[in-house]
Parts: structure tokens; sequence; C-alpha cells
């Protein structure tokens, strides 16, 4: 019986499973040509019902038809701004003309429509708050626009009588509830202060008055909320202080309150108080601390109020000791508060660990600021000298080039300080031969009481024989006459280990320097000639 023959089988065709989509080009073009002219009917249905409210207000009905799409559309960027933008002219239109706010005795059918569409509208800014903490910034910042423009147009309609000043405040409380959302990109907080809080006079005050009083909420975002409202103070510039009455305004309005310099101090100092009384983060109060000068004090009508802060900041101790000090150093230079114990608390940071610390670069700039009036007295500059020159003998060689510049610079401000340099003691024979006891007290906390000025510079005469040969060339400088005028000390402060030794590295060398004046042939163990005697190694020790 002849065998079966098989016959081919016609292979079926899995396009689903080989392709992504399943589709072939043509089908995939004809696909997108579908959407894209779904999108543009869409996009004409919305301009066309945008034109039917305004143009009747039989058509009132139609503006939930945008809120659905508003809605629907929210993950197509386009559709849903389109929509939003559509509902944006027409609520603004409807603010215009008075048909959300009736004046009084307005018939009951009147006052019922306006109630409905300021419903409509609520529900559209909330659509609009959704979408500003959405994850598109490109939307984030359309949402942003349309909702001051709202906010403009709808209080700008509105009458003094109808509380105008209380329906600012509500409205721009929800615009920066949403702004200080964790959701909302920095980019999008950015431009809100830039382009509205900055040039407007009026939308800084309700800003501010808004962050205070959101402040007040202590739910759990409330330490990462305080974050934002510290970044968005650290982009905003303070008021004028010469002029009473500024004349940007964002709205149209008669209350005097937010274009007034006076009352916007007011608030921010309020704001900035209440964020200082709360409890900071370390992370939280070096920022604030770094803000102080520039964005913080330029706000205060009453900067003696930030004396606690500070004071209470220095006790920290490190780093923010020395930010705090800055703080404290402007408001007596420019402020002229009184604050007695700034030089004794400067003095007790000089310590053994700020010629190692990673900011002493920092330190000894501010320190050049502190101390380069010449009205302080000279026992308090002589105690400065002479306890951080005490401090340079047990200091790194990147630490020393930065203190001896620095006493030469503080010597020509103060020349009655100089006695330092040139007093001998009295003794000499017996100061040779015995030594004498140095009057400078180190244990002592008041620089007024050390007994420095009574002493002398001894420690940098030593420093003279320092290992390192740039240390002691440089320390030479004091034993030589004062020709130079100053050392910059900028050309000092960055100097490291690393980059002192790639200085001795890149020097070009003229002359080998000898290292064994004779090689040795035998280093572990005993020489073979008596005549020549051993290394020193077997000397002291058996290796054998």
């Amino acid at each position: 019986m002849p065998a079966a023959i098989e016959l081919p089988v016609k292979p079926t065709k899995r396009k689903s499973q080989e392709t992504g989509s399943g589709l072939d080009p043509k089908t995939k073009s004809r696909k997108v040509e579908k959407e894209v002219s779904q999108r543009a009917n869409v996009e004409k249905e919305i301009l066309l019902l945008e034109g039917e409210i305004t143009q009747s207000r039989k058509n009132y009905n139609k503006i939930t038809i945008l809120l659905n799409y508003c809605k629907q559309h929210r993950n197509q960027s386009k559709l849903s701004i389109a929509a939003a933008v559509a509902l944006c002219r027409v609520f603004c239109r409807l603010a215009a003309n008075g048909s959300m706010s009736p004046p009084r005795g307005a018939p009951e059918n009147e006052n019922i429509i306006a109630r409905w569409l300021r419903n409509q509208c609520d529900s559209y800014r909330d659509t609009l708050q959704i979408i500003l903490q959405g994850s598109n910034p490109g939307m984030q910042s359309t949402a942003l626009t349309l909702l001051m423009r709202l906010l403009k147009e709808e209080c700008s309609g509105l009458e003094e009588s109808q509380n105008k000043h209380g329906r600012n405040k509500v409205e721009y409380r929800r615009v920066i509830a949403s702004i200080t959302s964790l959701n909302v990109g920095e980019s999008v907080r950015e431009e809100f202060v830039m382009k509205y809080v900055q040039p407007f006079d009026d939308v800084r005050y309700y800003t501010l008055f808004c962050l205070n009083d959101l402040l007040k909420d202590k739910d759990e975002g409330y330490l990462a909320r305080l974050d934002v409202i510290v970044s968005m103070l650290a982009l905003l510039e303070s008021a004028t202080a010469g002029e009473d009455h500024m004349d940007r305004i964002y709205q149209r309005t008669t209350d005097q309150k937010t274009n007034n310099v006076t009352f916007q101090k007011k608030v921010a100092q309020e704001l900035w108080l209440n964020i200082l009384r709360r409890s900071l983060t370390k992370a939280q109060r070096k920022t604030i601390l770094g803000l102080v000068t520039t964005h913080v004090v330029p706000w205060f009508t009453r900067p003696e109020l930030l004396m606690d802060f500070l004071t209470d900041s220095f006790n920290v101790g490190g780093s923010m000791s020395l930010a705090a000090l800055s703080g404290l150093f402007q408001l007596m230079q420019e402020k002229n508060l009184d604050y007695p114990q700034f030089y004794t608390k400067l003095y007790s940071l000089l310590t053994s660990d700020i010629l190692h610390s990673k900011h002493r670069s920092r330190f000894f700039r501010l320190l050049d600021t502190f101390l380069s009036s010449t009205h302080l007295p000279a026992a308090l500059v002589a105690s400065f000298i002479k306890r951080l020159a005490r401090l340079s003998l047990s200091a790194p060689p990147s630490g020393i080039v930065v203190v001896v510049p620095w006493i030469y610079n503080l010597l020509k401000n103060h020349p009655t300080c100089t006695f330092m340099i040139h007093r001998r003691p009295e003794y000499s024979d017996f100061f040779e031969g015995e030594g004498m006891d140095d009057p400078f007290d180190m244990a002592e906390s008041d620089p007024m009481e050390t007994g420095a000025i009574d002493s002398s510079l001894w420690e940098i005469h030593t420093l003279q024989s320092h290992y390192h040969p740039n240390v002691a060339t440089i320390a030479k400088i004091i034993s030589e006459q004062f020709t130079k005028q100053a050392y910059n000390l900028e050309d000092f402060l960055d100097h490291s280990y690393s980059s002192m030794l790639n200085a001795e590295l890149s020097k070009e060398i003229k002359k080998p320097p000898v290292v064994e004046y004779e090689i040795p042939k035998k280093i572990f163990f005993r020489n073979p000639d008596p005549e020549k005697s051993d290394s020193l190694l077997v000397q002291l020790w058996d290796f054998s």
C-alpha cells in the first residue's frame, strides 16, 4: 500500500507576534492620519463651542462640554490645553462683563445663573490645579499662565463692596498651595516668582501673605514644604526701601496695602520670623544663614529680631557658627546694632581645628573683613595675631602660608602691634640661657585680657626653620622691612598639600641634590671591609 503523501502546509502569518504593533506601514500611516483627523475635528469643535457660548447666554450649558474635554483628554496635552485655553477666554469674558458677579438688587434668575457660572469656574480652576501638579512641565507652565490670567480678570471684575480683598486672598491661596506642592517642578516655581511675584507688587503682597498662612498647616510634608517656601523666597528681591508706594500692579485695586512698602515688609518679616521659629533641620538652618545678608535682612524693619536666631545658630558650632557671625557682623555694620560679645565669640573660633578645616578659606576671608577696621583696640588685634601665630606651630604647611601673610597685613593696618616683632627681653643673657615665660594666656577667652600685646611673635621666628622650604621662606617676611603695602590673601587661600606638592614636582632642578655621599655595599649586614664602618641600621639592630 503506497505511503501517504504529506502536503506542504502553508505557513500562517504572525505579524502581531513578529512586529511590535501588528500593523504594516500602510495601516500604521492610515491610523496616524485618522488620529490627526480626529484631533483636528475635536479642536474645531472646541473653537465652535467657545464661539457659541460667547454669542448667546442660551449656550452656557455647553461650558460643561468644554470642561469634559479638558478632563477627559488630560493625558493628551494638545487637546486638554486647547480646551483649557478656550475655557479661560470664556470665563475671562464673563468676568469682564459682570455675568459672574451681578450687582446688588439683580433679579433672582440672574443670581442663579451667576452662582452656576462661578461653580463651573471653580471646577475649571480645580482642573487647572490638577494639571499644574501633573508630570508634564509644559502643561504645568500653561496651567500656571491660565490660572493667573483667570485670577486677574475674575478679581478685577469685582467691586470693593463684594469683598474683593478677601476674595483675592482666597484665590491666591489656592494658587500658592498648588505651586508649593512637591509635584510641581522647580522651573514652574521660578517662572511664577520671576514672571508674577517679582514684577508685580500686589502679587508679591498676596504671595507673602499666603505663604505665611500655609506655614500654619503642619502635615506630613511640612518640612519639604518649608524647603519649597525658602527656595521661593531665595529668588525674591526685597522691596525698594526708599519708596513709600509702588505702581506695578497686576490687578485693578484700590487696596493701599498691596502697593505699600511698609506693609509688604511687615508681612515678609512676619513670614521669615515664622520660618525661623520652626524646628529647622541643620541643612535648612545652613541654607537660611546663607541668605541672611542678601534675602532676609533687607525685608526686616526691625533687624534686631534676628539676633536670637543668629546667636542660637552660632552655638551649633562648626561652619554654622561662622555663617552666623557673618550675619551678626552685617547687622552691626549696616544696621548699627550693638553686640558687645561679637569679637569674643569670633576669638573662640580660633582653635587648632580651624587650620585643618575645609572651611579655612572662607574663615580667613571673613576674618579679614571682621578685623579690617583701624579703630579696633590694639590689645584685641594683638590677641588674634598671637593666637593664630601659636596655632600655626602645629598647623599644616597649607595653613601656615595663609597665617603669615594675614599677620603681615594686620600688622600693616595696626602699627601699634609691631612692638610684638621688635620686643626683646630685659635680661638678654638670662633669656639666651634659661628662656622666659610668655605673658600670653592661651586659655583666656576674653581677647582683651590675654596679655598678647606684652608678648612677642617668637612663633613666626620659629617657623623660619620649618621643614617645608616654602613655609620657611614666607615666614622670613616678618623679619624683613615692611616695604610691601599688603599681600593679596586670595593668592594663599587655596593652597593644599596637593597644590604645594605639585608645585615642588613641577620645579626645574638646576642641580640634583646629594642624597647619599657614599653608596653603601651592605645595608642590613656588616661590611666585610673592616676599614669601612657599618650602616646605621646594622649599628642599631642585629639582622643576622
